[in-house]
């Protein structure tokens, strides 16, 4: 029999909805298991009375036949949402002790629509790394093969772990350059970042404005369209937020694609690629074909300068809006003998290495004499970039690449630690979606020779998630791959 824990949402929602079991009864089993996989070191805050008082309000629902689209559904929460009342803090120890008056509304949305919440999960430090090894609270252990100590990717490692371990049945996520794709492919997980503008980032502690954007990780494509239903939406809150209709994205799943158009761009495949993830990518596009598609090949000739372009504009936009964690107004406060030493004490011990690192590199990009030959031209190349994809999406309908070039590597990795270049470079496939705008959802395809997970990246035009959907769903299908237990 499968555990509870182990079910799908959308699995879960049947079983709830049958009084097969109630939201307490799978609430509790999720605080065990929790309890059981501490040394994963997923969640930095626990809040299981919470989620057993939203549990109970779920099973009132149940008994009335009033039950929302989440109903019951037990979910983490990445830390660096806020959640009123309960500590926020990007896993940053300059944020020590915050605890928000206000909800985030990508947060908001899920519990008015049953969600219940385990706790907040660990992530890199103001969402900036690639390996939940930036966080305050120490690095998220990935769940598969864990006697290796591998990492769960980042900056959503927490999300991704939790969900890959079977101690949350969904969680949320961000993605600026990567960061659900990524640790998705990690741990063996389903993630999606919409198309920039579909979910609301008010409440979401930025990174970069411009990149940043929220999506779900879940277990499978379908849980992820259930939660993308209701996690997006029009926010009169955020200015970047966009006034369009939601659809049902989980009304095309298993639709067919025959005559659907798969481009395949000659940049992502360089010279040295890891030939497994080659393979595995060769893989897709045959489930792809055999399915009806029609393979394209395209190109994305500015990809190349995809790496450089986000790591001027995301610091840029990094600097910009962790100016204002200087000691007054929340979160720690190192007193100094005068203002200014109080806000060098503050910021000096509360950001770690990696943020100072993009904030020196963000202010010197925007200083006088730099910014034109720099920031300036760094958005120049981003819409050099944009144009490429909508160049390449007037021949094709969808996009299929790697969402990484490495499976899971170990945690303390000298190779990634003593050159932070090496660990910017995970995000080759990721960063250009971003910089673009689109959505782009990353899915478990098989496993490496050691038998850790790889995943494909299928990247669509904006606000089309529904032929992302519609596509992943064929290859999940036929990829048949098998999660943890």
């Amino acid at each position: 029999m499968v555990k509870l824990t182990q079910m799908t949402v959308h699995e879960t929602l049947d079983g709830l909805k049958n009084k097969q079991f109630s939201a307490v009864e799978l609430t509790n089993e999720y605080i065990k298991e929790i309890d059981n996989k501490k040394e994963l070191n997923a969640y930095v805050l626990e809040t299981p009375e919470i989620a057993l008082n939203q549990a109970k309000k779920a099973d009132s629902r149940y008994a009335v036949d009033a039950a929302r689209a989440l109903e019951g559904i037990p979910m983490g929460i990445k830390d660096l949402f806020c959640t009123k009342g309960i500590r926020s803090t990007a896993c940053s120890h300059i944020l020590d002790g915050f605890v928000p008056e206000y909800e985030s509304t990508v947060t908001e949305k899920l519990f008015a629509a049953g969600a219940v919440c385990l706790g907040k999960l660990n992530m890199d430090e103001f969402a900036m790394g690639g390996s939940n090894e930036t966080s305050y609270y120490g690095p998220v252990v990935n769940p598969w093969q864990q006697d290796k100590h591998l990492v769960a990717g980042g900056s959503s490692g927490g999300s991704a772990a939790a969900v890959a371990a079977n101690i949350c049945a969904a969680a949320t996520g961000t993605d600026t350059g990567g960061s659900i794709r990524q640790p998705s492919a990690f741990c063996g997980v389903t993630g999606i970042k919409p198309t920039y503008g579909r979910c609301s980032r008010y409440g979401i502690m930025a990174f970069a404005s411009s990149l940043d954007q929220a999506g779900p990780i879940a277990k499978d494509v379908k849980d992820c369209a259930l939660l993308l239903n209701v996690m997006s939406g029009y926010d009169e809150k955020d200015s970047t937020s966009v006034n369009l209709a939601v659809p049902d994205f989980t009304k095309v799943l298993g639709q067919s694609v025959k005559g659907l158009r798969v481009g395949i761009p000659a940049e992502y495949r360089p010279e040295g690629l890891n030939e497994e993830i080659s393979a595995y990518w060769d893989k897709g596009i045959e489930m792809l074909k055999n399915a009806g598609a029609e393979i394209v090949n395209i190109s994305l000739p500015h990809t190349k300068y995809a790496l450089a372009t986000y790591y001027i504009i995301a610091p840029a936009e990094a600097s910009s809006n962790l100016a204002r964690y200087d000691g007054l107004r929340y979160g720690l406060r190192i007193p100094g003998e005068h203002l200014d030493d109080m806000y060098i004490n503050t910021r000096t011990e509360g950001f770690g290495r990696e943020v100072k690192r993009r904030i020196m590199i963000g202010t010197y990009v925007l200083s006088a004499g730099y910014y034109d030959a720099y920031y300036l031209k760094a958005q120049k190349v981003r819409r050099l970039i944009r144009d490429d994809f909508m160049k390449a999406f007037e021949k094709c309908d969808v996009i299929l690449t790697p969402t990484s070039p490495t499976a899971a590597f170990p945690i303390g990795d000298k190779s990634m630690q003593e050159n932070p270049i090496n660990m910017w470079l995970n995000d080759v496939f990721t960063v250009s979606v971003n910089l673009a705008g689109l959505p782009a959802l990353s899915l478990p395809i098989g496993l490496s020779s050691e038998g850790l997970p790889l995943g494909l990246q299928l990247i669509g035009k904006a606000f089309d998630e529904e032929t992302v959907f519609k596509a992943a769903s064929v290859i999940e299908t036929e990829a048949k791959f098998e999660r943890l237990k």
